[in-house]
This record gives structure tokens, C-alpha cells and sequence, in this order.
């Protein structure tokens, strides 16, 4: 076999290789096994954290995007840090100290990462619980290295992190199947900037809307939550930021500034109908808005920002 003919090969071997690992990581998506487990935990977990500002905050709400994602840089960035140092001489005690900092940082990444699995579809579940049994496995193994190296066993310490490092990479490739292929975390909401035209558009009679609750209409490519009340009419996207939940079926209550806001029905995801900024998670994105007004009868929306 020659020079190119090899480098073919192993171009093709890899691609093999890759192909399966997402077909494996895909039949995740399909495990109905895990599913009870699933039904249990999360539920456990919805009893527990209840709607308010510790849960809004787990989600990532006051920081306007999901919280876990960037919390996963510190501790797996101190473990792939001493794992570096544990190959250099002389290291040990910064060593020890960047596998203490890794689970200190564990611990809100693993909070908020619980919150968001809680809200989540059920395929996006099966691969997060398979994904949380890796990290969880990986925090418990730093956790021995970090006794080992306490006691002076520098030896046993550093073979216990590569473990846990050897696992945690296996957790961080699900968890970005999680964030790319599956979209956890990212919004949902059309993107009206690319797919209304600026200016003014006509979009249903005002006397089709009733007074005090929702409805649903369409505007071109994108679906619309509409709601008048009395003389104010209110449109945003239809399709929830968190998971694309149709707002329109979802429930209306007002705020502790008695501002009307719609709950989304799938998720409990809650905006401001005026301005679709964010009450209460799990969504972190505002809702996508249109302003409005009435002309010769008709309702005009064109898209805020």
C-alpha cells in the first residue's frame, strides 16, 4: 500500500469511527429505557424546586442565556489543567489545588445543569441523565484523587484524575450533543429579524380578536401570539424561546407589577406580553415582539429592534 492509499485509509477509518460514536450518542435519544428512572428524578426535582427566584436563577434567567453552560468551563478547565501539571515535575501542591477548585466549581454547575434537565424533552433527558452519570461519576473520582494527594499518595492521586478526566470528556462529548444537535439551551423563538421585512405589515381585522384572550395568526413564515385587551394589542412570536412551545394555548396571569404575561403551556415559561421579556424560566431568551397599531380596521405589526 503506498503513501496515499494509506492516508485514504485512515481518513476513512476515522470517518468510521466518528460515524459511529454519533449513531451511538443518537441511540440514546431513543432509550425508553431510561425513561422511568427519568419520570422519578424529575419529577423529584420540579417537588423540590419550586417556581421563584432561586429556580429562575439556577436557569439563568437574571443573566439572559443558560447558566450551566458557561460553569462547565471551571471545573472542567481545572481538571484538564492538573492533569497537564500531574505530567511536570514539582507540581503537586498547584495540582491539588486546581482538583479542589475543579469540585468546588462542581457543585453550582451541577445545581443549575439539574434545574435545566428538569424542563427538558424527553430525548434531550435520556441523553442528559446518561451525561450527568458520566460527570457525576467523573466529580466522585477527582473527589479520590484529591484524598489521595491529601494523604502524601501523589501516585494514586494522579491516577484517579486521569480517570476522571478519561470520563469527564465522555460527559463534556454528550453534553455537546445536548447544546448542538439537540439545541438545549438555545432559543427556540423564530428570528423575526431575517424573516419579516422592516416596515409595517397588515395582519388581521381588529374585530377578529377577542377581547381578553390569545389567539394565533400567522405573518408570513413565522406564527404570532396576539392578544387584545380592550383598546392594547399585544403581539410576540408564537413559538416559546426555551423549546417552541405554542404560546397562544398557554395561560394568562399578571406579574407582581400587574403587567399581563402569558405562561407557556409546555414548560411554564412566563413573558411580559408587552415587551416579551422574561418572568420566570426555564426560558432565558426574551420572546421576539412586534409593535402594533390599527389602521382603517386593520391590525399592523412590524418588529421591534
Amino acid at each position: 500500500m503506498n503513501r496515499r492509499s494509506s492516508n485514504i485509509f485512515r481518513r476513512g477509518a476515522r470517518a468510521q469511527a466518528s460515524q459511529r460514536l454519533a449513531d451511538a450518542t443518537e441511540t440514546l435519544e431513543h432509550a425508553r429505557g431510561l425513561d422511568r428512572t427519568i419520570r422519578v428524578l424529575s419529577t423529584a426535582v420540579r417537588r423540590t424546586l419550586r417556581p421563584g427566584p432561586l429556580k429562575d436563577t439556577l436557569h439563568g434567567v437574571p443573566f439572559g442565556h443558560p447558566a450551566h453552560t458557561p460553569l462547565t468551563d471551571v471545573p472542567i478547565g481545572c481538571w484538564m489543567s492538573s492533569a497537564i501539571l500531574d505530567l511536570m515535575p514539582g507540581t503537586a501542591r498547584a495540582s491539588q489545588a486546581l482538583v479542589a477548585a475543579g469540585l468546588a466549581g462542581a457543585v453550582p454547575t451541577v445545581l443549575t445543569g439539574i434545574a435545566d434537565w428538569s424542563a427538558l424533552h424527553r430525548e434531550q433527558q435520556r441523553v442528559g441523565l446518561v451525561h450527568a452519570s458520566a460527570t457525576a461519576t467523573a466529580s466522585m473520582l477527582y473527589s479520590a484523587s484529591l484524598a489521595a494527594r491529601y494523604q502524601g499518595r501523589d501516585g494514586a492521586g494522579k491516577a484517579f484524575g486521569f480517570a476522571g478526566l478519561t470520563v469527564l470528556l465522555g460527559g463534556a462529548y454528550l453534553g455537546g450533543h445536548l447544546a448542538f444537535r439537540q439545541a438545549a439551551g438555545a432559543s427556540h423563538a423564530d428570528q423575526t429579524a431575517h424573516l419579516v421585512g422592516t416596515g409595517w405589515h397588515d395582519l388581521c381585522a381588529v374585530d377578529e380578536l377577542p377581547d381578553g384572550w390569545p389567539v394565533h395568526r400567522r405573518l408570513g413564515y413565522i406564527s404570532l401570539f396576539v392578544l387584545r385587551e380592550g383598546d392594547d394589542i399585544n403581539v410576540l412570536a408564537d413559538r416559546c424561546s426555551h423549546l417552541a412551545g405554542p404560546l397562544h394555548q398557554g395561560r394568562i396571569v399578571t406579574d407582581d407589577n400587574a403587567d399581563t404575561c402569558i405562561v407557556c403551556p409546555w414548560h411554564g415559561s412566563t413573558f411580559r406580553v408587552r415587551d416579551g421579556s422574561v418572568v420566570h424560566g426555564p426560558a432565558t431568551a426574551r420572546q421576539p415582539c412586534f409593535e402594533t397599531r390599527v389602521t382603517d380596521g386593520i391590525v399592523q405589526v412590524r418588529p421591534l429592534g
